[in-house]
C-alpha cells in the first residue's frame, strides 16, 4: 500500500500504477537483473572468489534502509530493534571483511605464509577461518599472525581503522538506546534526583529522603503515571478524551456519584481529573485548610482522623469521594470554604483530583448532581455540628427575597420595555405624519 492524505491505501490496481510510475521501479528492476549469467559468456573476465557480477544487488540498499526506518517507527520495541539491527550490521561487516581477506589470500596464494588463509580442503573451514580472523582484527583483539607483505600490512591497518570507526558507531548507538530509555521513563515518571539533591543540599535527614525515594519506587513498581496531562497535551481534545476514557472510565464508574451519568459526559469529565498518589501516613487534607480540590478514591484506603492524627473516626474506601463541602456553597456552613476533616492515607492511595473551577463547570451542567452533593454535604455538616440552622433559614429567606425582587425587577423591566416600544412606535408615526405634511406644503409652494 501507500499513504494518501495520511491514510493507507491498499487497493492493488492503484498501488501498481503508483509503483510503476515511481523512481524506485527502475532501480528495483536493475537490482534483480540476473547479471551473474554474463559470466557464462565467452570472453567475459571473472574475479575468482568475489561475485562482482552481482554488484547490482547493492542497488537495493536504499530500500533496505527504508524498510528498517519503517519497522523502527512502527514496532512496539524500537530499542530492541535498534540493538538487533546493530548486531546485524556487525555480523555483516565481519562477513564482508572476511570475504575480502579470503579474496586477498586467494590472490596471494592460500597457505603461502602464516598470515593468509590456509588451503583447507573444505570450503566451510576456509570461511570459518576467514570469519574468525576478521573478528580478531575488527575487535582489535590482536593475536593474529604478523603480516609479511605490503598488501597484508595495508589490509591489517585498514581493518584496525575500520574497527575504531565501528567501536565509535557501536558506542553511539548504545548510548542512544540508553538515552531513549531514560527519556521514555522521564516522559511518564518524575525524576527523584533533583529532590534528593535538594534535601542533601539543605541538610535534611535521611528519613524524609527515604520517603521520597519509596514514593518514586511505588510509582514505577505499580506503573502509576502522574504526568498524564503532559503526555497527552499534544493530542487533539477529542482524542485526549478517547485515550483518557479508555484508561480511567472503568474506575470512574465505580464512584457512586457518576454511576447514573451519561457516557459522553464522563468522557469530558475524565479530562478534568488529575491522578495523584499519596504515601502511607500522608495527609491528603487537614481541617481548617482552604479547599481548592475534591478527591475521588480510585484505589487504596483513607482514614478520617481526629485532631491527634491517630484516632480513626471513619475509613474511606474505593469508589467514595470527599472534599466537596469546602467547594460548594452550602447554606449555613459555618466552616465556609475551609476543610472540615483530617484525611490521612493509610497505605498508598491512588486518587482523582478535581479542581474548584472544573467542579463548578460540571455542577452547572448537571443540577441533579449538585443537589445530591449538597444533600450529602448537609448531612455531614449536621453530623459534625457545623451547620447553623438559623443561618441556613436566613440564607434561604434572603435567597427567596432576592428571587422575589429579581422577579419584580424582571416584571418592571418588561413594562418599561413595553412602554419604550409604544413610545418608539408613536415617534415613528409622528415622524411619518410630519414628513407627509412637509411634502404637502412643498407641493402647494410649487403650485
Amino acid at each position: 500500500g501507500f499513504l494518501e492524505d495520511g491514510i493507507l491505501v491498499q487497493d492493488v490496481s492503484r498501488t501498481r500504477r503508483r509503483y510503476l510510475g515511481s523512481w524506485t521501479f527502475p532501480w528495483d528492476v536493475m537490482a534483480v537483473l540476473p547479471t551473474e549469467l554474463l559470466c557464462l559468456l565467452p570472453g567475459v573476465p571473472r574475479v575468482p572468489g568475489v561475485p562482482a557480477a552481482r554488484a547490482n544487488r547493492c542497488l537495493r540498499v536504499p530500500r533496505l534502509f527504508e524498510a528498517f526506518d519503517r519497522c523502527e517507527t512502527r514496532t512496539g520495541w524500537p530499542n530492541v530493534f535498534r540493538v538487533a539491527k546493530l548486531i546485524l550490521y556487525l555480523l555483516l561487516g565481519i562477513h564482508w571483511h572476511g570475504c575480502l581477506y579470503f579474496a586477498l589470500s586467494a590472490r596471494l596464494g592460500l597457505g603461502v605464509d602464516p598470515w593468509v588463509c590456509p588451503s583447507f580442503a573444505r570450503l566451510l573451514r576456509r570461511y570459518l577461518h576467514s570469519f574468525y580472523f576478521s573478528t580478531l582484527v575488527l575487535a582489535t583483539v590482536g593475536d593474529t599472525p604478523a603480516p609479511q607483505r605490503e598488501e597484508e600490512f595495508l589490509f591489517v591497518t585498514a581493518g584496525f581503522l575500520l574497527a575504531v570507526l565501528g567501536f565509535a558507531t557501536i558506542t553511539g548507538n548504545i548510548s542512544t538506546v540508553i538515552v531513549n530509555l531514560s527519556a521514555a521513563d522521564a516522559a511518564f515518571y518524575p525524576d527523584a534526583g533533583p529532590v534528593r539533591r535538594y534535601l542533601r543540599a539543605r541538610g535534611v535527614g535521611g528519613r524524609l529522603a527515604g520517603r521520597v525515594a519509596r514514593w518514586h519506587q511505588h510509582l514505577r513498581a505499580q506503573r502509576k503515571l502522574p504526568a498524564e496531562r503532559e503526555v497527552l497535551q499534544y493530542l487533539p481534545r477529542g482524542l485526549q478524551a478517547e485515550v483518557a476514557a479508555s484508561v480511567h472510565l472503568a474506575a470512574l464508574r465505580r464512584v457512586g456519584l457518576f454511576r447514573s451519568w451519561e457516557h459522553g459526559v464522563l468522557r469530558q469529565l475524565v479530562l478534568r481529573l488529575r491522578p495523584q498518589v499519596f504515601g502511607p501516613g500522608e495527609f491528603v487534607c487537614r481541617r481548617g485548610d482552604v479547599g481548592r480540590e475534591m478527591y475521588f478514591i480510585r484505589e487504596g484506603r483513607l482514614a478520617v482522623v481526629a485532631e491527634d492524627g491517630v484516632t480513626q473516626l471513619a475509613v474511606l474506601g474505593e469508589g467514595l469521594y470527599f472534599g466537596e463541602i469546602s467547594l460548594i456553597n452550602i447554606k449555613g456552613n459555618t466552616a465556609g470554604n475551609r476543610r472540615t476533616a483530617n484525611i490521612l492515607s493509610i497505605g498508598y492511595s491512588d486518587l482523582f483530583c478535581l479542581g474548584k473551577e472544573d467542579l463548578a463547570e460540571v455542577l452547572a451542567e448537571f443540577p441533579c448532581a449538585r443537589a445530591a452533593m449538597e444533600a450529602k454535604g448537609r448531612e455531614l455538616l449536621l453530623r459534625m455540628g457545623q451547620l447553623n440552622a438559623g443561618a441556613e433559614a436566613a440564607a434561604m429567606a434572603a435567597e427567596a427575597e432576592a428571587e422575589r425582587r429579581l422577579r419584580g425587577l424582571e416584571v418592571a423591566l418588561e413594562g418599561l420595555q413595553t412602554r419604550a416600544a409604544r413610545l418608539l412606535a408613536q415617534l415613528e408615526a409622528s415622524a411619518l405624519r410630519a414628513a407627509l405634511r412637509v411634502q404637502r406644503l412643498e407641493g402647494r409652494l410649487h403650485r
